[in-house]
């Protein structure tokens, strides 16, 4: 798994590729939060085209980030998830409390292409 992380005006996006799984969340979880101290976005932008599985572990990781930022008044965007991945987000109930964008253009801010 890796991660890319760019900001955009008060938006940070991290673009996530690989699996995220048991192996690889605690990892994923300690680069978001290192991210977000740095950055202190307004929006998080989780970019998930990159993401071939995700399982309950990557469902943890966002979430708690999820619960962070709406603490500080922000929120997370979900972004391009495969069809698969996707469907674990809306199974999970992550789709209900999140956005889930899937065309190219998805920044909140004016990012991605």
């Amino acid at each position: 798994m890796q991660v890319f992380f760019s900001m955009e005006g008060k938006e940070l996006q991290a673009r996530i590729k690989g699996e995220v799984d048991l192996e690889t969340a605690d990892r994923l979880r300690q680069e978001l939060e290192a991210s977000l101290d740095h950055a202190r976005p307004e929006v998080l932008l989780l970019d998930l085209a990159g993401v071939t599985f995700m399982d309950s572990s990557g469902l943890g990781v966002i979430l708690g980030r999820y619960r962070r930022l709406k603490k500080q008044g922000g929120k997370v965007v979900l972004a391009r998830p495969q069809p698969q991945v996707r469907r674990l987000l809306e199974i999970s109930g992550l789709g209900k409390i999140m956005a889930i964008e899937t065309g190219e253009q998805v920044s909140r801010q004016g990012g991605i292409d």
